[in-house]
């Protein structure tokens, strides 16, 4: 969308995974802003002109993102990837595999297997096992 930066300039978006939800003494903007200088710095190691040419930024922590988007803990993969809801488990036992237990009421999303970090894939898995039994 060239409308969203000037001409010549770019956006690029940050994604940081396993940012804490809880820190000591809640998120507020200083430590929003520390949070977003740590990433920059982190980036500078391999770009080392990043902070040149920054001209605006935007950080959403794990409390914005819940605040904002409805995401649980701002856990983008609307569950913790973790053994216990993963494959057969994920988002939960009887809820596995795409269905509900609701007949002929699916569900697919970042929350389903193979969860959110492989983008599309839980929407076609879901597709083909709904076509599968219909």
């Amino acid at each position: 969308d060239p409308d969203m930066a000037p001409p010549g300039k770019h956006v690029m978006s940050c994604f940081v995974q396993y940012a804490p939800y809880n820190i000591n003494g809640g998120w507020n903007d200083d430590k929003r802003e520390d949070f977003g200088d740590a990433v920059i710095n982190a980036l500078a190691q391999y770009a080392p002109n990043i902070k040149d040419i920054i001209l605006h930024r935007q950080i959403l922590t794990p409390a914005d993102l819940e605040s904002t988007f409805g995401l649980s803990e701002g856990n983008i993969f609307h569950g913790e990837l973790s053994l216990q809801q993963l494959f057969i488990m994920r988002p939960a036992v009887k809820w596995a595999d795409y269905r509900t237990p609701i007949r002929n009421y699916f569900q697919c999303g970042s929350g389903t297997h193979p969860g959110g970090g492989i983008t599309g894939s839980p929407g076609e898995m879901a597709a083909k096992k709904i076509l599968r039994e219909w």
